[in-house]
């Protein structure tokens, strides 16, 4: 398993919010101006930005200045590095509800 460098405690307060998620989620399309980030959440510019500085703060991405404008991107490594703490957890839960199941099984057979 790869390791990725990650502040998992800014991963996880960036992602608790909920616009910083509808963001992530946008830019898992593509690329995107701030501008265009904040039109459909109803926000102003000076919003977004604040939301895309935690964002960036946690390495979730990357703003770039192309000419006036800001584009964000998605940085794939702290999302990597999420996904990768999860699964831990989800192999543990895995092995805990298996040997439940196998242990209500012998129960009955009893």
């Amino acid at each position: 398993m790869v390791e990725y460098r990650v502040d998992q405690d800014a991963l996880f307060k960036a992602l608790a919010d909920p616009s910083r998620r509808r963001i992530v989620e946008r830019l898992s399309q593509g690329e995107c101006t701030v501008g265009a980030l904040a039109g459909p959440m109803n926000m102003s510019l000076a919003g977004a930005s604040k939301h895309i500085g935690v964002l960036e703060e946690a390495g979730v991405l990357h703003r770039e200045k192309r000419g006036r404008e800001r584009v964000c991107k998605l940085d794939p490594n702290a999302l990597f590095a999420l996904r990768d703490w999860v699964e831990r957890y989800a192999v543990f839960w895995d092995q805990r509800l298996d040997a439940l199941d196998k242990a209500l099984k012998e129960d009955r057979d009893e």
